[in-house]
């Protein structure tokens, strides 16, 4: 199968594989799919609460989102949810216009998802520096714990405190500390502590549903005075509703942004968890059919009532360890969920808060990548690290559009400015001394002077082209190109620039080594024409000596 064949990877599965190899991995994929929906059940209420909706929602994110991606996707194994990456830009949207400019804003990222892929970009995402990634993803974790501060320390708000933004949840923390609850605080605590130890007793069993099962049974049972979910929110059990979205281009407009924002965010994080995939399990995805599925399974879940969804790098791993190997284990635990969702929702009621937002704690240090942040900040360049610094400044003081925005400008201007540092335009030097010690010299008339260009030609240099210059006697000027790979518009300009400064100075210019994409630049422009095809020579000497010969002719 073509790697970047927009086909769902289960469909080749099932084509290809042999039917005994596939009959004995059903039964495997599907006791994968039920220990995934374990591991999903309680980090989908918990993620549903972070952003800001019912726990209800992270259900039917888990559940529509989760079937419609394995059943289209062009991974084997990946597993696809609401994950912590989205809680922070879900919250705000929802908080700032509510479900129907959530389900906008998620209907337009997957068209630009489907887009993607149906148009092979699934590659450009490695576009997407390394230092952008790990400082939103950093910034992300920061603004999920200033979020879970209020559920765990058992705080309340005077109604109508603003707590959108992440700077806004840490001034309503400090303002509100008087109403500090102990017995939410040593729940919380209890709860962080099965998380952290409990695989150490087992790996199989999920510490965060043994952590919801302790919290249950500890609240209720004691009768401590700690807030649950059925205290804050109305539960709803049963199957997900098709919901007609409301559609307006005033709201698409508001929402564009947002749109775009969830598109670029599913597409990097489901491609990281497929490439980790693949390393796991020693195969390959197809970039831009996930692309596709993505996409699919995001406008599915914001019809039935859910939230964004993209591949869960860590749900994916627990698929693979337990055995899965098609997206037949994606769909059982989609399934698995529904059937939780229809008989045992209600229940749901019972799981304090401080039991959630532990859970959301783990999550935001398990992504913080802090390590990772640690590494870079002592070994990347410094101006790198400015990147990294940026992007998770912005993302945690203002929001992911902004920092993601201005990151990538950052990045581009220093990644321009790098390569003008390497692309070099070298007047070559005349040694008259016989006894010099420089060998391999060429002989060169005085009257020809050799300009020697090396790197790409784009418009972050083109300054130095307008340096080039010529002496009063000089009557041949040679750019030696063959050290450039690439040229631009605005390079192609200066050289337009330099053959009109050459004629008002009665200079021939000539070009010696034109590599295919600037030749075929430079022809498209009828630049060649100007100078004469005549002037352009295969290499430094045939250009020398076809200078020789013009002033022969001259002479």
């Amino acid at each position: 199968m073509k790697r970047d064949k927009i086909k769902p990877i289960l469909f080749s599965i099932i084509k290809h594989q042999d039917p005994q190899t596939l009959r004995r991995q059903i039964p495997r994929d599907i006791v994968a799919g039920v220990v995934v929906a374990i591991v999903a059940l309680p980090l989908s209420i918990a993620l549903a609460i972070a952003s800001g909706v019912g726990p209800e929602q992270g259900l039917y994110t888990a559940i529509v989102a989760g079937f419609l991606i394995a059943l289209l996707g062009g991974s084997p194994v990946q597993i696809s949810g609401p994950t912590a990456a989205f809680a922070t830009i879900v919250a705000g949207i929802v908080a700032a216009d509510g479900m129907g400019g959530l389900v906008m804003a998620t209907i337009i990222a997957g068209v630009l998802l489907i887009l993607m892929g149906v148009f092979r970009l699934g590659a450009l995402i490695r576009f997407v520096p390394y230092t952008i990634t790990t400082g939103f993803t950093a910034g992300i974790a920061v603004t999920i714990v200033a979020g879970q501060l209020k559920d765990l320390f058992g705080l309340t708000y005077p109604a109508g405190t603003p707590t959108i933004e992440t700077m806004d949840k840490l001034s309503a923390v400090a303002a509100n500390f008087s109403s500090f609850n102990v017995e939410a605080l040593l729940v919380g605590a209890a709860f962080l502590a099965v998380l952290a130890l409990w695989p150490r007793v087992s790996k199989r069993i999920p510490g965060s549903l043994v952590a919801v099962l302790v919290g249950v049974g500890l609240v209720s049972g004691l009768g401590l005075n700690v807030n649950t979910i059925g205290d804050l929110y109305t539960i709803n059990a049963g199957l997900p509703q098709f919901q007609m979205p409301q559609m307006s281009l005033d709201l698409f407009r508001a929402q564009f942004a947002n749109g775009f924002t969830i598109a670029i965010l599913a597409a990097i994080e489901s491609l990281l968890s497929c490439v980790v995939a693949d390393s796991m399990i020693s195969s390959h995805h197809c970039a831009n059919m996930e692309l596709v599925a993505q996409g699919v399974g995001n406008i599915g879940s914001v019809l039935f009532g859910g939230i964004p969804a993209t591949g869960a790098i860590a749900r994916t791993a627990a698929n693979v360890k337990a055995g899965g190997r098609t997206p037949i284990s994606g769909m059982v635990h989609a399934l698995v969920l529904l059937a939780v969702m229809v008989f045992l929702m209600p229940y749901a009621a019972l799981i304090p808060m401080p039991c959630i937002a532990a859970i959301l704690l783990q999550v935001a240090y398990n992504m913080s990548g802090w390590r990772t942040v640690v590494r870079l900040v002592r070994t990347a360049p410094k101006s790198d690290v400015a990147v990294l610094a940026v992007t998770f400044l912005f993302t945690v003081v203002f929001d992911l559009v902004m920092a993601i925005g201005v990151g990538m400008m950052m990045a581009l201007v220093l990644f321009m400015k790098r390569l003008s540092d390497e692309t070099e335009v070298r007047g070559w030097k005349y040694y008259c001394d016989e006894d010099s010690e420089v060998t391999h010299l060429r002989e060169l008339p005085q009257s020809v002077r050799v300009y020697e260009i090396n790197g790409p030609m784009f418009f972050g240099m083109t300054d130095q082209i307008a340096e080039i210059s010529v002496k009063e006697f000089t009557k041949y000027l040679i750019i030696r190109m063959r050290g450039v790979p690439s040229l631009d518009a605005s390079a192609m300009n200066a050289l337009e620039n330099l053959q009109g400064y050459c004629a008002e100075n009665g200079v021939q210019l000539i070009i010696s080594h034109a590599n295919e994409q600037p030749m075929r630049t430079m022809e498209r422009a009828g630049f060649v024409d100007l100078v004469g095809r005549e002037h352009f020579c295969g290499s430094i000497d045939d250009a020398i000596a076809h200078a020789r010969a013009l002033l022969g002719e001259d002479a």
